[in-house]
């Protein structure tokens, strides 16, 4: 196992100073941001142009992570698949083949996506607008050698009301996307908010999980009372305004790290567990980024063997 970050979380740095900053720091691998350079919300960044990719530009990144020792676990485009603008659909899909085909030339196995959700449309309505629009390009992806993860983020502010807005949240829609050919980038802070027990969840599936990624989450018992456990709904701001829970930094909030990492031991993980850093407190500028970052590495270092 190694640790690493997702390099979304510093979309103004260029990912050779992202290189250099993460090996001075100890870390070992990065999971690069891949959205088109106009990104539309927070958390997103362009550190690898996919749609310009050639061979020397591959040659060009593979020497960058050669020169810092570390490893690009996967290509990260987290965006909807099940878009309801087919237009907008067709080019999420085309992106997510651009960065099959970048992965392909750099020898990374996994790009990283959602499986999303339209939300005019029924959860099995969407489980069968899925199956028509995901198998090809997991047929895409593996004749080049890739797999295509995806994050369980609920991604409730892409629905209207902040009802899960992709539909991989529970290990009851990972089983039925395994079905599809796709893999799991797990991520336990989703999983304690939804009340779902996160090392629970993960014993059975760690041989369909090559990627995990580390984030917190700080829960606030209290707030709920008042709320519910779908959030705020008079007060809501935006769909992303749950009212009761945040991300924090691992370390931050209530995850149970040493189960957590020690249950992807057991399960006989060798992939890449790498930090998603959405944490409110250390956000605003580089320098507090890097610092949660710090405080992430700090909690996870000591429990992932070298």
């Amino acid at each position: 196992m190694k640790l690493g970050f997702l390099t979304a979380c510093l979309p103004q740095l260029p990912l050779d100073e992202i290189a250099a900053w993460a090996a001075a720091h100890d870390y070992q691998a990065l999971e690069v941001a891949t959205w088109p350079s106009t990104g539309s919300r927070d958390f997103e960044a362009s550190h690898i142009d996919v749609t310009a990719l050639g061979k020397r530009e591959a040659d060009e990144v593979r020497a960058l992570f050669d020169r810092h020792g570390l490893t690009l676990s996967a290509l990260a485009y987290y965006e909807n698949n099940l878009h309801p603008d087919r237009a907008r659909r067709s080019e999420i899909a085309a992106h997510v083949r651009a960065n099959v085909d970048a992965a392909a030339l750099l020898g990374v196995r996994h790009v990283g996506t959602f499986v999303g959700r339209h939300p005019g449309l029924t959860v099995k309505e969407n489980i069968a607008l899925a199956e028509r629009e995901l198998p090809p390009l997991v047929e895409y992806a593996g004749e080049r050698g890739v797999r295509i993860i995806i994050e369980n983020c609920v991604m409730e502010g892409w629905h209207p009301d902040g009802y899960p807005g992709n539909l991989a949240y529970s290990p009851e829609l990972w089983e039925w996307m395994f079905g599809l050919g796709l893999y799991l980038n797990y991520d336990p802070s989703h999983l304690m908010w939804l009340g779902i027990d996160p090392v629970a969840a993960l014993k059975p599936y760690v041989d369909r999980i090559p990627h995990a990624q580390a984030k917190d989450a700080q829960l606030d018992p209290r707030a709920r009372d008042r709320h519910g456990f779908f959030g705020r709904t008079v007060e809501r701001a935006d769909g992303w305004d749950s009212g009761w829970w945040r991300y924090r930094v691992p370390g931050l909030g209530d995850v149970d790290w040493r189960r957590i990492v020690d249950t992807l031991y057991e399960g006989g993980f060798t992939g890449v567990l790498s930090v998603e850093h959405e944490d409110p407190v250390w956000s605003g500028d580089t320098a507090r980024v890097t610092q949660g970052l710090e405080i992430a590495h700090r909690t996870l270092s000591p429990l992932i063997l070298r």
